[in-house]
């Protein structure tokens, strides 16, 4: 898969010139960002560009798709099924186990298929459609939808199956059967006329029954011909009889393939008989059909229009002709059936080229074409990881380190991270990536757009469960960065330190303690009531955990103890100094009670701590003495405080002077 094997394909965007101007673009993880530059090719800057427009080019719509993401919805719960019972998987149950869940993901693609089939009829509808010119894409995507399971079935009979000899054919007839169902729809006209064996379309529906091996039911058709033209029912009841005896390999039946073989060859030698013996000869409708029953090549290229495609000509041909056809054969005769039915006059589509390359069992080749072929990631993904899982890939890795399976679902995962909510169903695939899986998550996650906070948190919680420590943080930091614009403090706080970032934290403590200067109070008490552990973040954190507790301790009259802690907030130096003196004007009331709080040596505490902020000594490089002593109102409250610390220091002096007395 590393070679080219053509020209890309060409996007013409509306509006814009690239032979005469020069484009600007710009690269995303699911989209591309196109405008015109206001340079033309020769270089020359003019006054603006011609298209004034800038597009958006994403690489998979189908994301965009309503009907298909369901499709996308329903098949991500069977691969996670499938990855989480893969360990218990062993022998026949394995097998049967797998073909159920292949089965699982072609009835996903067959019910959006009809969804969308009703769809594109209600588009084609001119009075109940708001878009008729939908109705084209409805059907194209109908088209695809169909081709999917088309081949998604073949690769199941042929692949996960791997049905044998004599059982293959049965395989090989259902799938004709549920992928050409016309005939369905003309049985029904027919049988619904007056007279079934007059209807114009009669004959045809008898043809195709014999073309698919429905034997029985075409019996029942040639009953109603022989009731209505006696001259023709002798040449009916032959037929049938024929049709009747027609040895087949049914599943419950234990004959060995040599025994079907001869019996088979015993029918086929009387079928020609009766040819020979020109038994059909006065109904050329009866003798085409016993020419179709002994593998007359050339009476079933007459039947073109009934087949209407190669593969159903193979299975027909195979049927009456090699009923036990093997394995190992069948792109012998698919490669001949497919070059007899186009007969040269056109070229093998590209679904003919991937229904080739399964019947040749080339499976890389099949994942290669359909890559090419489809419109989005989703099948050769799940196909791909299911045919690992019947471990067929294990020898294949690709030249740049991962293996198939791995790159497709990597980039089918990438996808979905395009689309606004898919993102969620990308994150399993991911984990189900070994190699690259994780790395890839942690690009992918860090460009979601966290437009609203539940969104952040599911994808906060996404990368909690996997120990992403730096997008948790990332997140984080950016839903507070959110709230601190947003004045909401206590929501920045609690991100802040739910991110661990010691210099945040540092930030939002101090618009607390800021809001708190100029308020008086402060907000979201019960958030900083709480911090417990968390205030040993970041110092300045700690202060603000420390300073709501001294208010506390005030507000229950447990002076000592809040003196106690005012002091040691000074001490320490955990208090930022421009706060200084906010926490000495707390310390005036305890000043001033009649009970002595503060000691004599705490009172020393004090009076240093006052002093080192007016004198003007620069700490940190902070000039907070110089403002303080050009400010009126701060000189009155330094000059309170001295006379508040000398008084309690004197009676401080005299208390612990008595006690030593005593």
């Amino acid at each position: 898969m590393e070679e080219l094997d053509g020209e890309p394909t060409v996007t013409l965007i509306p509006g814009m010139n690239s032979k005469k101007k020069q484009m600007c673009f710009d690269w995303g993880p699911g989209e591309m960002l196109v405008c015109e530059t206001s340079f033309n090719k020769k270089g020359k800057s003019e006054m603006a560009p011609g298209c004034p427009f800038i597009y958006f080019i994403r690489k998979d719509v189908d994301v965009y798709s309503q009907i298909l993401r369901k499709l996308f919805n329903e098949s991500h719960g069977i691969f996670v099924g499938l990855q989480r019972i893969e360990e218990e998987l062993t022998g026949k149950s394995r097998k049967a186990q797998l073909v159920r869940v292949s089965k699982n993901y072609r009835s996903v693609i067959r019910a959006c298929m009809e969804e969308m089939h009703q769809v594109a009829i209600a588009a084609k509808d001119p009075v109940a459609a708001k878009d008729p010119a939908s109705g084209h894409q409805f059907s194209s995507q109908v088209s695809i939808l169909s081709a999917m399971e088309l081949i998604w079935n073949l690769c199941e009979i042929l692949f996960i199956e791997v049905a044998p000899a004599g059982p293959l054919l049965l395989h090989l007839l259902d799938w004709v059967r549920l992928h050409v169902c016309e005939v369905d729809s003309l049985s029904a006209d027919v049988l619904g006329s007056e007279n079934p064996s007059k209807h114009e379309s009669f004959w045809n529906l008898v043809t195709v029954l014999v073309l698919q091996g429905r034997l029985d039911e075409a019996r029942q058709m040639l009953s109603k011909e022989a009731d209505a033209s006696p001259t023709s029912a002798g040449m009916c009841r032959i037929l049938g009889d024929l049709m009747r005896t027609m040895p087949v390999l049914s599943p419950g039946n234990t004959q060995t393939l040599t025994e079907l073989e001869l019996k088979w060859q015993h029918w086929h030698e009387e079928c020609e008989r009766h040819l020979q013996d020109s038994t059909f000869a006065s109904s050329p409708h009866l003798e085409s059909l016993c020419k179709i029953m002994v593998g007359d090549e050339a009476a079933l290229l007459e039947q073109k229009d009934l087949l209407s495609n190669w593969y159903h000509f193979l299975v027909t041909r195979l049927l009456y002709s090699h009923p036990t056809v093997k394995p190992i054969d069948l792109h012998f005769y698919a490669q001949s059936s497919l070059d007899l039915f186009l007969g040269g006059e056109s070229s093998p589509e590209p679904l003919d080229n991937i229904l080739m390359a399964a019947f040749e069992f080339d499976i890389h080749q099949v994942i290669k074409e359909c890559s090419i072929a489809l419109s989005n990631w989703w099948f050769v993904a799940h196909l791909t990881d299911l045919l690992d899982h019947c471990k067929l890939l294990q020898s294949h890795n690709l030249y740049f380190g991962s293996n198939m399976r791995e790159f497709l679902l990597l980039e089918y995962a990438s996808g979905l991270f395009a689309h606004h909510s898919l993102w969620q169903l990308g994150v399993d695939y991911f984990d189900y990536c070994p190699e690259l899986g994780r790395v890839s998550l942690e690009l992918h996650i860090e460009r979601i757009p966290l437009s609203t906070e539940q969104k952040a948190l599911k994808v906060l919680r996404i990368c909690e469960q996997r120990q992403m420590t730096e997008q948790v943080r990332s997140i984080c930091k950016i839903l507070a960065m959110k709230a601190i614009r947003n004045n909401r403090l206590g929501s920045a706080l609690s991100w802040s330190i739910r991110a661990k970032d010691a210099a945040f934290a540092t930030l939002v403590s101090d618009r607390f303690l800021r809001d708190y200067s100029e308020r008086g109070c402060f907000s979201d008490l019960d958030l900083i009531d709480n911090l417990g552990p968390a205030m040993m973040l970041s110092d300045r954190l700690t202060f603000l955990g420390k300073y709501r507790e001294f208010h506390r301790l005030y507000g229950e009259k447990r002076f000592v103890d809040g003196a106690s802690l005012l002091l040691s907030l000074m001490t320490s130096q955990i208090a930022p100094r421009s706060f200084w003196m906010t926490l000495l004007t707390d310390a005036l009331p305890l000043l001033e009670q009649k009970q002595v709080i503060f000691s004599a040596e705490q009172t020393y505490e004090l009076m240093r701590c006052l002093e080192d902020l007016t004198s003007g000594r620069p700490v940190h490089g902070e000039p907070d003495a110089q403002q303080l002593q050009d400010d009126d109102i701060e000189t009155t409250k330094v000059e309170m405080l001295r006379l508040a610390l000398a008084r309690n220091l004197a009676r401080a002096i005299i208390k612990e002077g008595s006690l030593k007395g005593s």
